[in-house]
């Protein structure tokens, strides 16, 4: 894996991504660099291709139903770009240690509170995943083995059930931390180097060229 600072890793991401975003509508070449821009980043990351594909496959189903309404032309431009936007940040977020999101979000220029709200939500998202990965485990130990046997299992009965256990855990989770003497920040050192400021200087320099070269 690429030996870069959460922050770093982070703020590169989002650079990749907000530069995709703002493309021109139809700049398929300058797209295909993002695109090439984001599978390299990837690759840096050493990414799981698994877990990458099979995460892609279900957030580009959804995407798909909104997309399709606009038309062949609109929608495959923008399932494309959106494509390279959740390959830039899946590839963030499949590598990231257990528990350090915030460590990584501390680094941004964003307000206190929405950082609070985005550091929660991803503890809550590690306690939703790690109750989804029970549930399936004792699913498989009652012989329910197989996708059919999965969604037998969870019945809207047990999508409540998984709600209500992570909500609990959540809240234990929050008090928790509220007990450690949590205020809202972090007790860590989120500085970027010389190095690495000036490593994202220059990402944000070529994002920024290869964006506004798509309006002319």
């Amino acid at each position: 894996m690429l030996k870069l600072s959460l922050p770093l890793r982070l703020q590169l991401s989002l650079v990749i991504v907000i530069g995709a975003a703002l493309l021109k509508h139809y700049a398929w070449s300058n797209l295909l660099v993002y695109g090439a821009i984001a599978l390299l980043w990837a690759w840096l990351l050493r990414v799981p291709i698994r877990k990458l594909g099979g995460l892609l496959g279900t957030e580009l189903i959804f995407l798909s139903l909104m997309a399709l309404p606009l038309g062949w032309e609109r929608a495959s431009f923008l399932l494309v770009r959106s494509l390279i936007c959740l390959v830039t940040m899946n590839s963030f977020l499949l590598t990231l240690p257990p528990h350090s999101f915030g460590i990584a979000l501390k680094g941004l220029p964003v307000p206190v509170p929405l950082k609070q709200n985005l550091l929660l939500a991803g503890q809550y998202l590690e306690i939703l995943l790690s109750e989804v990965a029970r549930m399936q485990r004792s699913a498989q130990l009652r012989g329910l083995n197989g996708a059919g046997g999965w969604l037998r299992y969870a019945s809207a009965s047990m999508i409540g059930a998984l709600y209500l256990r992570t909500l609990e855990r959540a809240e234990r989770v929050y008090s928790a931390m509220i007990a450690r003497g949590y205020n809202g920040q972090l007790p860590i050192d989120s500085t970027l180097r010389p190095k690495e400021r000036f490593t994202l200087i220059i990402v944000g320099i070529t994002a920024t060229c290869i964006t506004f070269n798509s309006y002319f």
